[in-house]
């Protein structure tokens, strides 16, 4: 199996990665007994040290164990971190931000343009460009891009700062929201995601795309999100 020479992440924290995949979803089960250091040196390409050290970070983590003379075995299980809900209504999807309080870095800002398709609505004057980053006990779980309609941002700057800014808009009665859409699709993640999401380059991500509008049709929100592939789920009705 190929790892990532251009990720930050090193490459025993890649393997460590790959071998809790295997075991949430069941390719290791509890009481299996893993291959020899020299088998999965081979199978990744890299030294018997790094493999140890891989097996080291998940048995500081109680999900191996090391038993001399008798050798490696799983003994724990991975804690399910897709807990991040990819929501289907304006409403429930403001309510999610509000309840998990994620961390924001803000990386940059600045006044620009919105990348908005055929079909989006039409263009505010100008808008606040906002790159940012959400994180979970310290964890950064997705990287987004925010083109929020200028006049809107003036109104109360320190919040559209400092706060996510779908609960604010949601709430905003002058102008309303007329018009809530957004698109999933699964793609891999960049040099760029890789480093602000630290996973190794090509990882499987999110990527959403949303779209407020007023009843004008003026997009007054542009969001661009990308989520670490192991923190999301979706839930759908399937309605007969």
């Amino acid at each position: 199996m190929e790892l990532s020479s251009d990720s930050h992440v090193p490459k025993y924290a890649q393997i460590a990665d790959i071998f809790r995949q295997r075991i949430a979803r069941g390719v290791w089960t509890q009481g299996f007994r893993l291959p020899a250091n020299e088998e999965l040196a081979a199978e990744f390409g890299v030294s018997r040290v790094t493999i140890r050290q891989a097996v080291e970070l998940l048995a500081r983590d109680g999900v191996i164990e090391a038993q001399q003379g008798r050798g490696t075995f799983v003994t724990g299980t991975v804690r399910q971190d897709r807990w991040l809900k990819v929501e289907t209504t304006l409403s429930d999807l403001a309510d999610m931000y509000r309840d998990t309080s994620p961390e924001i870095i803000n990386i940059s800002e600045s006044r620009t343009n919105a990348p908005l398709l055929p079909g989006d609505g039409k263009p505010a004057e100008k808008y606040v460009f906002m790159r940012r980053l959400h994180s979970r006990e310290k964890q950064p779980y997705c990287v987004i891009s925010i083109y929020l309609d200028e006049k809107i941002f003036r109104r109360s700057p320190k919040r559209f700062r400092n706060e996510t800014v779908i609960p604010i808009l949601n709430d905003l009665r002058d102008p309303a929201i007329a018009s809530a859409r957004q698109t999933l699709t699964i793609g891999a993640a960049d040099i760029e995601a890789a480093r602000l999401l630290r996973v190794p380059l090509n990882s499987p991500v999110a990527e959403v795309r949303r779209i407020f509008t007023t009843a004008d049709r003026t997009v007054i929100y542009l969001g661009e999100v990308t989520y670490r592939g192991d923190f999301v789920r979706i839930d759908m009705d399937l309605r007969p």
